[in-house]
């Protein structure tokens, strides 16, 4: 392989390579009290910090290094693939944790709750950080499983759900004068994900809407060097800007939630507001790892390599 391909490639997987630092970073610094890879070299701890994005970077270059003949489209549908297993994990768990805790919320708010666990697990599940941890944690990684052992994308079913919900209000509302705050929340909940976590399977089957002046007449190089360009200034700039802002600091837009188990005021509704936070970050990381799949077919494109979608659409 030339080197502009395996410099592709390196830049590729060390972009998802500091993604990945930068998340379990994250996670250290906000749920295990670490002071952060800017802290200092006067904490130990800083310095464990600095070693992951210095182990993370050396996989990358490993990777690389390792298969050299791996070509550009090759990398990019092992990606892709990848992608594909976090965005059906994510549907399963907003399924499980949706059911499971729209479940609880109407035991609740039917005074059933205590004849069915009991009055003390009744009034933990009315906490908002002992239902987060207890309920909705077992409920993620089943949810995680599920995904690992399914094939194709289930968040498609997403929509179906949506629909299903929205019935079940109307009917509720106008046929038995039953409404709910929990019926609401499970469909703000579901709709949500399904407009999140659909983004990066819609950047794979190239669905978005483009406004298109020049794009179509241009020949398939220079569609690739402008998908190249556009994924890295445009696609992986805005993920990165989401993911910084949404860790910067305890009280940013997705870690603040998310510490605190926020819910809604409204009464015996979901505890789930705190999951769409986390949607955010779910979307920012998705997408990333799809702009870097994108990026490399672009490269492809641009030197002229073979399987190309254009060339499989023409071919058709």
């Amino acid at each position: 392989m030339h080197a502009p391909a395996r410099l592709a490639r390196g830049f590729g997987w060390l972009v998802l390579a500091i993604t990945a630092a930068y998340m379990v970073n994250a996670v250290l610094n906000f749920w295990f009290d670490f002071p952060g890879a800017t802290a200092g070299s006067g904490d130990p701890l800083s310095w464990v910090q600095i070693a992951v994005y210095g182990l993370a970077a050396l996989f990358a270059v490993g990777y690389v290094l390792r298969c050299p003949d791996l070509s550009l489209r090759a990398d990019a549908a092992r990606i892709s693939l990848f992608n594909r297993f976090l965005v059906r994990a994510a549907f399963f768990v907003v399924l499980f944790v949706g059911l499971g805790d729209a479940l609880v919320s109407f035991l609740r708010v039917q005074n059933l709750l205590d004849g069915v666990v009991g009055a003390d697990l009744a009034r933990d599940l009315g906490r908002a950080d002992f239902r987060g941890t207890f309920l909705h944690l077992p409920l993620v990684i089943l949810g995680i499983v599920a995904g690992a052992l399914t094939r194709g994308l289930g968040f498609i079913w997403l929509s179906l759900l949506v629909v299903i919900a929205e019935l079940a209000i109307v009917f509720s509302r106008f046929v038995f004068s039953y409404e709910q705050a929990f019926l609401a929340d499970l469909v703000r909940f579901w709709y949500g994900a399904l407009f999140l976590f659909a983004s990066a399977y819609t950047l794979l089957e190239d669905g978005h809407v483009r406004v298109d002046l020049l794009y179509a007449s241009m020949r398939r190089e220079t569609k690739g060097r402008v998908n190249s360009i556009g994924a890295i200034l445009l696609g992986m700039t805005l993920c990165w800007t989401i993911l910084i802002v949404g860790f910067g600091t305890a009280s940013s837009v997705i870690v603040g939630p998310i510490l605190v188990f926020e819910v809604t005021q409204a009464g015996f509704g979901m505890y789930v507001k705190y999951f769409m936070a986390g949607f955010l970050a779910v979307f920012a990381i998705t997408m990333m790892i799809q702009f870097v799949a994108q990026f490399l077919d672009a490269v492809a494109d641009r030197r002229g390599e073979p399987g190309g979608r254009d060339a499989s659409t023409n071919a058709m």
